[in-house]
């Protein structure tokens, strides 16, 4: 161990600061380790600060660190407990020593601390382990291999390479089944292993001519792995197979005259070599006389057999001739066949046909009957053979009228239309009579002119166009093409707008058409609101003479957007102010408050308005309608409620996006009864009309009450039941209850008089009505009833029943 002097000079943003060592302590021995590669990040390798005789607490106040010589840093150490641990997954191929020569492969670090520094040596050795398979440089090798190879040639195969180390990599080959190969496993100089195929069992290319075998390639790891490779061998030809012929013999009939080069027969010789080895070529035999090789020729390289000379049933009636094929191998084989020629006798003289005159091009609105050419037959045989036909293919609308001997006139049968039929290809047939027949045929092209005959068309009669408002100006709509089978000028189309004037705005105003490509353009922004359809023509005319047109009805339909917000038209409320609405404080549960009614000019979905409370003071107070806009109470008002509630109800409609509108409805509770204690002031917080002292008030003037108003009701009865039927009194006057009501119990007194209210006091679930101040007199009053069945139901939680009543005083009327 040696000390040595060092300085260590750091550069910061502010100051630059040197530091002094004194003495450096160097460790010469190097510390060693082995892991396996691909092991976990965080995996602890060693208890590093213990192995260098380091304490752990230190390690952060000596900063020590690891640095990794030449190579990426994989380790690190854990300065809380000295271990060294994973940092980043090791793999061994990917390190600098992956190389077959050698097993080992280290990571080489070095340790430092501070105070006083030290320097530390530290080894890591990575071990293999089987993480490769092995695999072959080429997936499939190609072996040429000839087919007269003798058994137990040997040919070299591509070895299998792995990239992991001793036993990890291949150790061992095989080969698919198969019946004419092997192979010998063999060991390199560097230990690496590879495979020989041998041949054992002699190819034969004309039964199989490729065979398909797979190399694997086992290494030794556990468990093992493997890697496969394709092996095709072909197998090349051996001339072993001599040319044959279909037949042994033939037998060809050949007519007189028959015209030079006429093919009689194609020999076909086959060989099941292959290449130069089953090319074959065709030859006369010594046997063949000179005269049979002058009259037909042998076609060396196809084997037909054609006529060279003029053949006459009277010189020769029979050709005999010897043929042989021979392939093109090293060492040639050949086969033999015999060719046996009939000649029979003939109608040796072909009929003729000439065309005397011909028209072409014609217009295709020419004439029916016009003759369109002039043709003329002839043979030079006599008797049956010299007698000649005719004729023409039936489905033409042509048809042939004998003019004089041999002459004939082609006439139009049937209207030409160029959009069916451009051209005519008309082939005259002339057949002689003779035994066989010979013919003869001609074809003349007959094309067709163009007539302007065609209406331009369109795909469909009626076009139906949606457009949104709110468009560009300039926007395409839709391309209108029409379709004209003419030609030339005859087929250029030219669009327009037929003009239609709709509240005098001319559609040229409204839409634009290219004349050249129909292509239909909006002119201006529609607005749904004011206009939602439009129904125009579109013409399309040819430029033909005289011009052809026809139209298409367009039906343009606005679509509607969501362009329009809700106006809220009830409650009515100037620009920007809220509603202010009063209601009696006794309001019963579920009566209605107010009823909000928005508008929007749009339609369909954009148009459905929903309502919600946008803001409430009291939202167990009131309810909403979402679809009719009506607001109700949900309960009584008690004397804890506000006198004043502020409520915001949005209407918005179903558009996309949503637009919506706000109303502010501002209500206020009036108290009828209060002017008993104030002129118009608020009663008291605190006072509670419930408190026991007046609920004992109460049920005494109520049984009073009762115990009054059933002695008036007795009276009444009594003296109406003196009136006469026939001269009955008039109601009274001064009745409190009429007769087509019930008790009083099940009175509601209800006055939108604020005088009268505070007057009574109707207790309907109580059966009492109470008299809170002296009536004047003269006064009258009326007093409407419900059933007990009714009076009984509004006790329940639907809406409550109402009872109207009416008063009147002698200076005061209602």
């Amino acid at each position: 161990m040696t000390r040595r002097f060092c300085k260590f000079v750091a550069t910061r943003p502010v100051a630059t600061l040197l530091f002094l060592c004194a003495f450096v302590d160097t460790v010469s021995p190097v510390t060693h380790y082995s892991v396996p590669e691909e092991m976990e990040e965080g995996s602890v390798v060693a208890h590093l600060a213990s192995d260098l005789g380091l304490d752990a607490r230190t390690l952060h106040k000596r900063k020590m660190r690891i640095d990794v010589v030449a190579n990426k840093k994989y380790l690190e150490i854990n300065k809380d407990t000295g271990e060294l641990f994973i940092l980043e997954r090791v793999d061994r191929e990917e390190l600098l020593c992956p190389l077959k020569t050698t097993t080992s492969c280290f990571l080489k670090l070095d340790a430092a601390i501070e105070d006083p520094i030290r320097m530390f040596n530290i080894e890591v050795e990575i071990t293999d382990i089987n993480d490769n398979a092995p695999h072959f440089r080429r997936g499939t090798m190609h072996l040429d291999i000839s087919e007269s190879s003798p058994v137990g040639e040997r040919f070299s195969l591509n070895n299998a390479v792995d990239p992991d180390v001793g036993v990890n990599s291949v150790q061992d080959y095989h080969l698919s089944s198969s019946q004419h190969f092997n192979i010998e496993i063999q060991t390199g100089r560097d230990g690496s292993k590879f495979a020989d195929l041998i041949l054992t069992k002699v190819l034969d290319r004309e039964r199989q001519a490729e065979h398909h075998l797979i190399l694997t390639a086992v290494d030794g790891g556990v468990p093992t792995r493997t890697g496969t490779a394709g092996i095709i061998v072909r197998v090349l030809d051996v001339n072993d197979n001599a040319p044959s012929f279909e037949q042994g013999k033939y037998f060809v009939e050949v007519m007189e005259n028959s015209p030079i080069g006429s093919l009689l027969i194609q020999l076909n010789a086959t060989d099941f070599d292959e290449g130069s080895n089953s090319d074959v070529f065709y030859s006369y035999s010594l046997y063949t006389s000179e005269r049979t090789q002058n009259v037909f020729h042998l076609n060396r390289e196809n084997g037909e057999i054609r006529v060279k000379e003029m053949i006459n049933y009277e010189d020769f009636k029979m050709f005999e001739m010897e043929v042989i094929a021979s392939d093109k191998g090293l060492k040639s084989l050949s086969g033999q066949c015999k060719v046996t020629i009939q000649v029979t006798d003939m109608n040796d003289n072909h009929p003729e046909i000439s065309i005397k005159s011909f028209q072409s091009p014609v217009g295709e609105n020419i004439a029916v009957d016009t003759v369109i050419a002039v043709v003329s037959v002839s043979d030079k045989d006599s008797g049956d053979n010299g007698l000649v036909d005719l004729h023409i293919p039936p489905d033409t609308p042509f048809r042939l009228r004998e003019s004089s001997d041999n002459y004939y006139q082609l006439v139009v049968s049937e209207p030409l239309d160029r959009e069916k039929v451009a051209e005519y290809d008309i082939t005259f047939t002339v057949t002689d009579r003779g035994s066989p027949p010979l013919s003869d045929n001609e074809t003349v092209t007959l094309q067709l002119l163009d007539v302007n005959d065609n209406v331009p068309r369109f795909p469909q009669s009626f076009y139906s166009i949606r457009v949104p408002e709110n468009n560009a100006p300039g926007a395409l709509l839709t391309s209108l093409s029409a379709f004209d089978p003419d030609l030339h000028e005859n087929q250029y189309l030219v669009y327009f707008i037929v003009e239609k004037e709709i509240a005098n705005t001319s559609m040229s105003m409204l839409f634009s058409i290219n004349p050249e490509n129909g292509n239909l353009y909006a002119l201006k922004t529609f607005d749904y609101e004011m206009e939602k359809d439009f129904l125009f023509h579109i013409e399309a005319r040819d430029s033909g003479s005289p011009p052809l047109s026809s139209n298409a009805s367009v039906r343009v339909a606005v679509a509607d957007q969501n362009d329009n917000a809700p106006v809220i038209v009830s409650p009515w409320r100037a620009h920007g102010s809220a509603v202010e609405e009063k209601i009696p404080r006794s309001t019963d549960k579920g009566s209605l408050v107010a009823k909000v009614i928005a508008l929007d000019g749009d339609s369909v979905h954009n148009s459905r308005i929903t309502y919600q409370f946008l803001q409430v003071s009291d939202a167990s107070l009131f309810s909403l309608d979402q679809y009719n806009g009506e607001i109700r109470t949900t309960r009584m008002f008690s004397y804890k409620d506000w006198r004043h509630q502020r409520l915001v109800v949005v209407a918005k409609d179903n558009g996309e996006p949503a637009l919506s509108a706000t109303v502010t409805i501002k209500l206020s509770t009036v108290e009828t009864a209060a002017k008993a204690y104030s002129d118009g002031g608020e009663a008291p917080p605190e006072y509670d009309i419930f408190s026991d002292l007046n609920l004992y008030l109460l049920i005494g003037l109520g049984s009073v009450s009762f115990l009054l108003l059933i002695t008036i009701s007795v009276t009444v009865v009594l003296k109406c039941q003196k009136v006469k039927p026939g001269n009955m009194a008039p109601p009274c006057r001064n009745s409190v209850i009429s007769e087509r009501n019930s008790t009083v119990a099940d009175s509601t007194l209800v006055s939108n008089d604020a005088y009268w209210y505070s007057l009574f006091l109707a207790e309907t679930r109580k059966g009492k009505l109470v008299v809170r101040q002296p009536v004047p007199k003269g006064s009258r009053y009326f007093v409407s009833s419900i059933p007990r069945s009714a009076a009984g139901s509004a006790t329940s939680d639907s809406a409550p029943s109402t009872l109207q009543a009416s008063t009147t005083r002698s200076n005061r009327s209602t």
